[in-house]
């Protein structure tokens, strides 16, 4: 806890740039907080069933594929 508080900045910098930093403590070096970047809020918002009934699923989509394209998906 106490090189977290020394090396916040860093961490910060860390997570901006993607990485998880998980925050230890005491001398089992428990895991008590995770420092992650906040997502920008000006991104735009997904909306639920934007594209509902625009398209179909075959009622065969979780059947299994037939083997030649098996292979073809193995590279054989």
């Amino acid at each position: 806890m106490h090189e977290a508080k020394t090396k916040l900045s860093e961490l910060v910098s860390r997570a901006q740039q993607g990485e998880e930093v998980i925050i230890t403590s005491g001398r089992d070096r428990k895991p008590v907080a995770r420092v992650v970047a906040v997502r920008s809020s000006n991104k735009r918002q997904r909306v639920p069933g934007l594209f509902r009934g625009m398209f179909s699923i075959g009622k065969d989509f979780n059947d299994p594929l037939p083997e030649e394209e098996l292979r073809a998906w193995e590279d054989e």
